[in-house]
């Protein structure tokens, strides 16, 4: 089995308005050298598969077919053997 955590974030070419808002809202609370802040997703999925190459195979067709807009956004993701 193993265990696959997705991250998704738009491409930096894209403006991030929750981003913005988040480090307005540090900025205000008085945290200091907040230069920029990026809102992102974290997707986590455990997969029965037979060896990591399979694993990483099915996520990444998951990240291009549905999890991720591709145009926007990029991924990445860590697989854990567990």
């Amino acid at each position: 089995m193993f265990y696959a955590k997705v991250y998704i974030t738009l491409k930096k070419s894209i403006a991030d308005p929750q981003g913005n808002a988040i480090r307005e809202a540090l900025i205000s609370m008085d945290y200091e050298g907040v230069q920029d802040v990026r809102m992102g997703k974290l997707i986590e999925i455990k997969l029965e598969e037979k060896n990591r190459i399979q694993a990483e195979n099915k996520v990444k067709d998951m990240c291009e077919t549905l999890l991720a807009n591709t145009v926007i956004e990029d991924y990445s993701y860590d697989i854990l053997e567990v």
